[in-house]
């Protein structure tokens, strides 16, 4: 977690490895806000494993996401933009590269395998495939937004106390 308890990505959840997590307790760089029932030992020293740990210091977030296939699929919500199929994810050139489409987050979106090849090196007006939602550069907001759609496979009993922290609450 960031200083101010919350994480510092959602999806993928930020996760340190236990030796990270026990070399930054240390390091004395973090608070433990929660532990596992597991001990970890040496010789000379015995300690439960921590769960969750929250930064001393704050780190400010990027102010942009970085332009990764994986941001692009999250920015989509991991589904072709053109059929809503969730399974071969690519991603495709809008306005394709032959005709002079760049790779940029206006530009690119999440396409299966089957909707990316009937498009090919077509202009959207000429298949008449359009996506669902114009190609655009998300915030880490709508990266975290979406991300909260997708939470990983296995969360920990004691994670769920602080992963939603910033979330509205329901009146």
């Amino acid at each position: 977690m960031n200083a101010d308890y919350r994480p510092l990505s959602y999806y993928p959840l930020s996760l340190w490895s236990w030796q990270d997590a026990i070399k930054a307790i240390f390091l004395d760089r973090v608070n433990v806000l929660s532990h596992y029932d597991r001990r970890v030992k040496s010789p000379s020293f015995e300690m439960t494993l921590p769960s969750v740990v929250c930064l001393k210091t704050y780190v400010k977030p990027a102010r942009n996401p970085a332009f990764t296939r994986f941001n692009v699929f999250l920015r989509d919500r991991f589904s072709c933009q053109y059929c809503g199929a969730r399974e071969e994810l690519t991603f495709d050139h809008v306005v394709p590269r032959s005709r002079g489409g760049q790779t940029t987050w206006d530009n690119i979106v999440a396409a299966c395998s089957p909707c990316n090849l009937k498009k090919g090196g077509q202009m959207p007006v000429d298949c008449g495939m359009w996506p669902a939602q114009p190609p655009f550069q998300p915030s880490i907001q709508d990266l975290h937004r979406n991300g909260r759609a997708f939470p990983p496979n296995y969360l920990h009993d004691s994670w769920l106390d602080y992963l939603y922290w910033d979330t509205e609450l329901e009146p």
